[in-house]
C-alpha cells in the first residue's frame, strides 16, 4: 500500500511540474483589459524566442499601443490593412532603436498565416523588426509572403495568435486617432508570460 501511495505522490508531483500549455502563452495587460495570446515557437522559434527575451527583461512595462490601421485611415488607391500596432516605439524610442534586429522568419517558411487575432512583428526592412508588433483584425493575408502590402514580397513575421479578449483589440481598434495614431496612446502596463 505505501509503494502505491509513493507511486500516486510521484506521478502527481510530475505532473504538477509539467508546464501549463503545449505553447508559451503570454498576457498583455492594457488599460482596457487583458489580451492571452499563444506563441507558436516550434513554427517560428527565432522570432518567440526574441520576442520572450523582451518580456523578460522588462521592455514592454508601460509602453503602449499607438498605431492604427482601418479603412478610413488608409489611401483609397493602396490595398488596405486593419491592425493595431504597439511596443516600445513612443514609450522607450531610445532603447527600440538600439536593438539589434531579429532574421526574419516568413510566413512561407512558418505556415503561420495573417488571420483574425496573429500577432506579427513590424518592420522596416528584412531583419530589423524587434520590439514593435501588430494584432490583426480580420484576415490580412497581403501581410503573408508575397502579399501585396509589402513591396518586397517577404511578408511579415507571424508568431502567434489571440486566445482570449479579441473583444480587447477591437476596442483598441476603435479608439480615436489621427492620422493612424491614438490620441493618447493606449496604456499596455506589462506584456508577460502566463
Amino acid at each position: 500500500m505505501k509503494i502505491i501511495l509513493k507511486i500516486f505522490a510521484l506521478i502527481f508531483l510530475l505532473a504538477s511540474c509539467k508546464q501549463k500549455f503545449a505553447n508559451p502563452h503570454i498576457v498583455i495587460q492594457t488599460s482596457v483589459g487583458d489580451i492571452e495570446i499563444e506563441l507558436f515557437d516550434k513554427q517560428a522559434p527565432i522570432t518567440v524566442n526574441a520576442f520572450l527575451s523582451y518580456i523578460d527583461s522588462g521592455y514592454f512595462k508601460n509602453s503602449n499601443f499607438y498605431r492604427v490601421l482601418n479603412d478610413d485611415n488608409q489611401p483609397s488607391n493602396a490595398p488596405k490593412t486593419e491592425l493595431i500596432q504597439g511596443g516600445i516605439w513612443k514609450s522607450n524610442n531610445k532603447l527600440a532603436s538600439s536593438l539589434k534586429g531579429i532574421i526574419h522568419e516568413t510566413t512561407k517558411q512558418t505556415g503561420i498565416q495573417h488571420t483574425d487575432g496573429t500577432i506579427s512583428l513590424a518592420r522596416l526592412t528584412t531583419g530589423t523588426a524587434s520590439t514593435e508588433f501588430f494584432i490583426c483584425v480580420g484576415d490580412q493575408h497581403g501581410l503573408d509572403y508575397g502579399g501585396e502590402n509589402n513591396s518586397d514580397g517577404q511578408g511579415f513575421a507571424a508568431f502567434g495568435k489571440v486566445i482570449k479578449g479579441m473583444s480587447v483589440v477591437k476596442q483598441i481598434y476603435k479608439a480615436d486617432e489621427e492620422n493612424q495614431y491614438y490620441h493618447p496612446p493606449i496604456p499596455i502596463y506589462n506584456i508577460v508570460r502566463e
